[in-house]
């Protein structure tokens, strides 16, 4: 039973969609920094990850109460915020 747990748990991650991470535009870059302004935020490493819906990470932004990783959508919608 063990086995097909773990055979079927294999099969779904190669189901999942191809997400490729990259580097975000210039104007990617403004939008996200302008939400992240609304928390106070700033900085921190931007990523695009593109699979069936666009969303952005970003890593170790800069905040007046401590740093934080934030995950957008793609209208630069801020759906997760992290603290350290």
């Amino acid at each position: 039973m063990k086995i097909f747990a773990v055979a079927a748990l294999a099969f779904g991650f190669l189901m999942l969609p191809a997400v490729a991470d990259g580097p975000v535009s210039d104007t990617e870059g403004k939008g996200i920094q302008a939400a992240l302004a609304i928390w106070n935020c700033a900085g921190g490493e931007m990523e695009k990850e593109s699979g069936d819906v666009t969303t952005y990470e970003i890593d170790d932004a800069e905040c007046a109460n401590g740093e934080y990783d934030f995950k957008l959508d793609g209208d630069f919608n801020i759906t997760i915020a992290t603290r350290h």
